[in-house]
């Protein structure tokens, strides 16, 4: 696993707050059953996932801006491109993007979720410490 010290390039690549290196994600975005599977904690260091019970209900809002994003992007561009079209194309269009984006936007919503509010910052030497060594926190 490749180790990064940047926070901003680690939460590109969804990888464990604490250790850069450990995957948040257990199967791929592209996997549509199991788009939001997650493991329990990280297996290069240990770190629990969920701080706490119903930790991610708080996702859903930074999922929701997420979303409002898309359909505001996406109406605009339809509006420019497609020079002003009928009402059905925006919302074929919006409902088409949003649905096709979602586990995007699910998962990187539970990354922010994770990283700006989990309490859990960078610590470059818990990548050395194996799983079963390492405490939670």
């Amino acid at each position: 696993m490749q180790k990064t010290d940047s926070t901003f390039l680690a939460m590109l690549e969804q990888k464990c707050p604490r250790c850069h290196q450990g995957p948040l994600f257990s199967t791929s975005a592209f996997n549509i059953s199991r788009f939001a599977d997650m493991p329990e904690a990280c297996p290069v260091c240990g770190q629990r996932y969920e701080p706490e019970p119903g930790f991610y209900w708080g996702a859903m809002y930074i999922t929701f801006a997420f979303s409002t994003g898309i359909m505001l992007v996406v109406g605009f561009l339809v509006y420019f491109l497609l020079n002003d079209p009928d009402t059905w194309v925006y919302v074929t269009a919006v409902a088409f993007f949003a649905v096709i984006l979602t586990p995007l936007s699910l998962r990187y919503s539970r990354t922010l979720m994770l990283y700006l509010f989990g309490g859990v910052r960078y610590q470059p030497d818990r990548a050395n410490h194996s799983a079963s060594r390492a405490t939670p926190s």
